[in-house]
């Protein structure tokens, strides 16, 4: 167990942060996934900004990482390109 004073804040902030990034991650992924299962291009379109500024925040902030921030917004835009070439 801890012993000194800065020792024992430390595991209180890691402790909020890690609840804190949970969160973000677990909202993130369920953003993706529902952009995903999107069939509507016109919606999926409408939703995507807010996803990328999400994307970019998190890795502003090391919750995920640049390029699987990058990666995601990569996959979703060809998902979305996919869904306008069918309609």
């Amino acid at each position: 167990m801890a012993n000194h004073k800065s020792a024992i804040k430390r595991i209180r902030q890691s402790e909020t942060r890690r609840l804190r990034n949970r969160y973000y991650s677990k909202t993130m992924r369920n953003a993706v996934r529902n952009i995903r299962k999107m069939t509507d291009a016109k919606e999926a379109a409408e939703a995507m900004p807010k996803v990328t500024a999400m994307l970019d925040k998190l890795a502003g902030k090391n919750v995920i990482s640049k390029n699987k921030a990058s990666n995601l917004k990569s996959k979703l835009a060809q998902h979305i390109n996919k869904l306008n070439q069918q309609a």
